[in-house]
């Protein structure tokens, strides 16, 4: 498996890992919320050595080797991390490979510009999270007291086997310890003491103050003007839920794979390949798709 090259972009404000030749055309991969830049380091290589593309993974803010924001980390935040990384890298409307809580990025950074964004390869993940409007005083309220309340000081481990055994048996969704061991490994660091610590910023488990409602994500879903595929995991997060149905519903011209995995099954040793081929036989099917005029139009329309 071939080695990612280490980036630094924006100013240096964000990480990334890049598999691929620096000249071929270059795809952009978002990871999902708590992981890193190394949840692609499976998938990326296969799609680089396939379609003779580059892959360039970044860390979010607050993520693996990114510098901490600021401010909030609300979802519409990492927009800006997208667009930052596009322009670093000179890319012009790229295809945008995304997972989880990075797909819900993609979705909204597609809708609103759609010329930015040529194509969408989305793994277990569309749209995003969201609070209905009648329940959004709750919402605030969860998210006030959270964001009072001082961030813990994080747990500590002795050594890597423990913090691998540690996310795994912890997360927030069911995964094996050998597919999420490289993103354990990025976000670790050493500290003073001799002990093992996240790099990750405490403040990314706070509740979020505000949330896009269901109705909001149904109207981002429908303006996207691209070509869209979802690789769903049989066993991941989206299923035939009421709202996994809606979602991809509101998706003009989805396509849509279900294979044997759980939520993160582009890490999964036994699920990867076929990840591969089912994005990479989609992408040869699109081609190098030219910007739609759809978007060109709407772009147009608002002063693009």
């Amino acid at each position: 498996m071939m080695a990612p090259a280490s980036l630094r972009l924006a100013n240096d404000r964000l990480a990334a890992l890049a598999w691929g030749d620096p000249g071929a055309p270059t795809w952009l991969a978002l990871h999902g919320w708590l992981d890193n830049a190394a949840s692609f380091s499976r998938l990326a290589p296969r799609l680089v050595a396939r379609l003779g593309i580059r892959v360039v993974a970044i860390d979010f803010a607050g993520h693996g080797h990114s510098a901490h924001s600021p401010g909030d980390y609300a979802i519409w935040d990492y927009c800006d991390d997208v667009l930052d990384a596009v322009e670093a890298l000179g890319l012009d409307a790229p295809t945008l490979l995304a997972h989880s809580m990075g797909a819900g990025v993609a979705c909204l950074v597609a809708a609103a510009l759609p010329e930015r964004v040529g194509r969408l390869a989305l793994i277990d993940g569309l749209g995003a999270v969201t609070t209905p409007a009648d329940q959004a005083p709750r919402q605030l309220r969860r998210g006030l007291l959270g964001h009072r309340r001082p961030p813990s000081r994080g747990p500590r481990y002795a050594d890597e086997e423990s913090a691998v055994a540690a996310r795994a048996r912890g997360g927030a969704t069911p995964v094996e310890a050998a597919s999420i061991r490289p993103v354990v490994a990025r976000n670790l660091r050493l500290l003073a003491d001799g002990v093992l610590g996240w790099r990750s910023d405490p403040r990314l488990v706070r509740p979020s103050p505000v949330r896009l409602t269901p109705a909001q994500v149904a109207a981002c879903l429908a303006a996207i003007a691209c070509p869209a595929l979802l690789v769903e995991g049989e066993d991941g997060i989206l299923g035939e839920s009421e709202r996994a149905r809606a979602a991809r519903a509101a998706l003009p011209g989805l396509e849509r794979r279900v294979l044997p995995g759980g939520h993160h099954l582009h890490l999964e040793p036994g699920a990867v390949a076929a990840v591969a081929e089912a994005i990479a036989a989609w992408a040869e099917g699109t081609g190098g798709v030219a910007f739609p005029a759809e978007a060109e139009r709407r772009s147009d329309e608002v002063g693009g």
